[in-house]
């Protein structure tokens, strides 16, 4: 890994992983581990969680995107990543809109400002 930069994961659906990979974002580590997983409907939230928990311990791993409705399934494992790398961000889907309201990062984030810190 000397002198690469660190990747970028993505745990989503097939046309979210899919079009990220299109952007050129897939790599295998040593180990020949990906840095995607496509959820499908008969993708067990074990192996969810599980390939997120092994995006944590990945030392060539920055960022974690996720699809918020896929987030929703293992929100226990992401409430409780409190380490600021990986970073986890929650993104949309085709089929599944953002809401703010889900994102536990983005209320963790709203916790450590007040309304007076942007007047």
């Amino acid at each position: 890994m000397a002198g690469r930069g660190k990747l970028i994961a993505v745990i989503g659906d097939e046309d979210t992983v899919t079009g990220f990979l299109l952007g050129g974002i897939g790599e295998l580590n040593k180990n020949r581990k990906p840095n995607f997983l496509v959820v499908e409907k008969d993708t067990s939230i074990t192996e969810i969680e599980e390939t997120f928990k092994s995006f944590l311990a990945r030392s060539d791993i920055a960022i974690i995107l996720i699809n918020q409705f896929i987030a929703e399934m293992i929100r226990h494992a992401i409430d409780a990543h409190m380490q600021s790398i990986p970073a986890v961000l929650e993104i949309p889907s085709k089929e599944h809109p953002y809401d703010a309201s889900k994102d536990s990062i983005l209320r963790r984030a709203k916790g450590m400002f007040s309304a007076e810190d942007f007047r």
